[in-house]
């Protein structure tokens, strides 16, 4: 069995559980393979907004239930509110053990401080026009479906891997327009207020590098996501880095027992079993 890697701080977002995108296994491949001291969940870790689908396969249940174990274990785990999760917003301030929901959170780090949300506050779309927001949402999905798709028939003729949705983003003009305003305006608020880091997601670029403007600088710090960049924040001794998952072309290929789709009902009563309730 390999060793655990031993991190301080580990920051995930982004990883919309409840869809099709979605690299549950990878995931948790990844969490199995270190001990963390604290783990931060920065946001649309649960797909609330495209749960009705009913698409929740055993891989995705898998991931939900090691975090529990962890939390069972002592672990902290601090659960950001985002945009496809804001349902959880009603319950800021709820705390389980080592448990708890919250809209944003500082941390001290080695005489440090970080200043850690999701990021949707800074997104017009989001504040103006939820309706589109939603849509676009759909959309995205739809288009990681495709994409998986494409990469299942390049898998097959030994050919590498296409990212369609990443692409697009990169070669949009107002997409990365709208990346660099975020990381700017995120940048700016958190050097105002003396923070030390800001740790976002949301927009689903990685990205750990120092921004100055006139009033100093800061270390600007963005967690990725893992639909398609599958990237986790890590802090340890003092220093953050940018894990990178190095996905394997066998992972696209679905297995098909474990994936599933249970009905509404199966999946109330596994997540009954899970949190070990009881039925009124």
């Amino acid at each position: 069995m390999a060793r655990k890697r031993k991190v301080e701080v580990v920051v995930i977002s982004d990883v919309h559980l409840g869809t099709y995108g979605c690299h549950a296994k990878e995931l948790l491949a990844y969490l199995k393979s270190i001990k963390p001291e604290t783990i931060i969940l920065n946001g649309d870790i649960i797909d609330i907004w495209q749960f009705s689908k009913s698409y929740w396969p055993a891989s995705h249940m898998r991931v939900v239930k090691h975090l529990m174990g962890l939390i069972a274990k002592g672990t902290k785990v601090y659960y950001i509110t985002g945009n496809h999760d804001e349902m959880l917003r009603k319950f800021v301030g709820f705390k389980l053990g080592s448990f708890q929901i919250v809209n944003k959170l500082v941390m001290e780090l080695d005489g440090k401080r970080a200043w850690m949300f999701h990021g949707d506050v800074f997104d017009v779309t989001m504040q103006h026009s939820k309706w589109l927001a939603k849509l676009g949402a759909h959309g995205y999905d739809l288009l990681i479906l495709l994409n998986r798709m494409v990469n299942f028939f390049c898998l097959k003729l030994n050919r590498e891997k296409v990212y369609l949705s990443r692409n697009i983003k990169n070669r949009v003009k107002s997409a990365v327009k709208f990346i660099n305003n975020f990381e700017k305006t995120a940048s700016d608020i958190a050097i105002s207020n003396g923070y030390d880091y800001v740790v976002c997601g949301h927009i689903h670029q990685p990205e750990l590098r120092e921004i100055t403007n006139n009033e100093g600088s800061v270390t600007y710090l963005n967690s990725g996501d893992w639909i398609e960049n599958l990237t986790a924040l890590e802090y340890d001794k003092g220093a953050w880095r940018l894990y990178k998952f190095r996905e394997n072309l066998d992972a696209v290929v679905m297995d098909m027992e474990e994936e599933l789709v249970p009905t509404n009902i199966q999946l109330f009563q596994s997540l009954m079993v899970e949190f070990n309730l009881k039925s009124a």
